[in-house]
């Protein structure tokens, strides 16, 4: 049988390389954030020729759903409302280191976001169309849904909630560049960055979140037993 030190390594050992995968992660979007502060305001080829691309192919048929990803993934419902009705759900289903979990990485996520804007600088896309800050580089958007999807994965890991987590995540991404709001270097920062932040802030709380997940659920308690049959009167 393992003893208590074995246990506690084996889960030492089984957080350190996702910490050290989201470290290198968050790590890349810094350097890339520096690369873009130290050249000419210019756009990567790649950013460039996507961004053709993408605006080749605008129609109205794309542009609703484009516009509902960028409603529901910034401003006071992506960045405020939204997650704090995730935050009260989990307090209300008993989940409150997951609770914590959320909020932290959450707030993380946007200042982190809101300090590489400010550092870096990067100058947006000419052909926006819709209201945006200032700071193209890394995306807010992105960043935000890579941060939830990642989160709500180790939450609730069920193959279902990763495959909706990352088609989020990537069609926020999508939806950003189609928009002209972000290059397409601006996603990928977002989605490192977002992806990164939340896995960092999960590691020293693994342990918390996998004994809070074993408890039973609040609203699926057991049946109650039946009392056992009447044994018929001796004659």
């Amino acid at each position: 049988m393992a003893s208590p030190d074995d246990i506690r390594t084996a889960r030492e050992v089984s957080r350190r390389w996702p910490l050290i995968s989201a470290s290198v992660g968050v790590g890349l979007v810094v350097l890339l954030g520096a690369i873009i502060a130290l050249r000419p305001q210019e756009p990567f080829a790649v950013d460039a020729e996507w961004m053709e691309e993408i605006v080749e192919h605008r129609s109205p048929f794309w542009t609703v759903p484009a516009l509902f990803f960028n409603y529901v993934g910034g401003g006071i419902i992506g960045s405020v409302i939204i997650p704090l009705v995730i935050f009260l759900l989990l307090l209300a289903f008993r989940r409150p280191w997951g609770a914590t979990f959320f909020a932290v990485a959450s707030l993380l996520s946007v200042l982190a976001v809101q300090v590489l804007k400010h550092t870096v600088g990067r100058a947006r896309p000419t052909d926006i169309l819709v209201a945006v800050d200032t700071g193209s580089f890394p995306s807010g958007h992105t960043a935000n849904a890579a941060t939830m999807a990642v989160v709500l994965g180790i939450l609730f890991p069920r193959v279902w909630v990763w495959c909706a987590g990352v088609a989020w995540a990537v069609l926020m991404a999508v939806s950003r560049t189609y928009l002209g709001a972000h290059w397409l270097s601006d996603t990928i920062g977002g989605l490192l960055l977002g992806a990164g932040v939340a896995i960092i802030v999960w590691a020293p709380l693994a342990h918390r979140l996998a004994r809070e997940s074993a408890l039973p659920h609040p609203f699926l308690r057991a049946p109650a037993p039946q009392p056992p049959p009447p044994t018929p009167p001796s004659t």
